[in-house]
């Protein structure tokens, strides 16, 4: 089931000035930076730190690419800050299909493609408290994914 906090999503306006805010504040580096065009969004992930299964923990900052986006909607109507919260599974299909099971309604029939060339999908927030849950299982671990 799942094995760790994967990341933790912050949508932001401008990424650029929450990247330095986090840098000069707490020394955390850009591991990964990418553009989803799909979700239409500018990400950052800042690692945090290596977990115990070989994956690891990060901020996701979030930047909408254009106003129609989930995050540019979620942003004029919540303003900057936590956006959803990301575990980390090895089996991103099972783990879907048995907490569907359990009546928790799943947003992607089948997983999409996230940051860093993961499978994920989402739990929607109505049904876990409150909270936007994502679920990923990552890519294959790569040496240096910079640009």
């Amino acid at each position: 089931m799942l094995t760790r906090i994967d990341h933790i999503g912050i949508a932001c306006f401008d990424l650029d000035k929450t990247v330095e805010f986090y840098r000069a504040t707490y020394g955390f580096e850009v591991f990964h930076s990418e553009v989803n065009e799909e979700q239409g969004v500018r990400e950052a992930m800042l690692k945090i730190n290596d977990t115990g299964d070989g994956g690891a923990s990060y901020l996701q900052l979030l930047e909408p690419t254009r106003e129609d986006s989930t995050v540019a909607k979620w942003l004029a109507k919540n303003g900057e800050g936590v956006h959803h919260i990301a575990f980390g599974t090895a089996d991103v299909d099972g783990d879907a299909a048995d907490i569907r099971a359990k009546g928790v309604r799943v947003l992607y029939d089948e997983p999409r493609i996230g940051s860093m060339g993961s499978r994920i999908t989402f739990l929607h927030p109505k049904d876990c408290g409150g909270v936007l849950t994502e679920l990923v299982t990552s890519a294959a671990p790569q040496e240096h994914p910079e640009h």
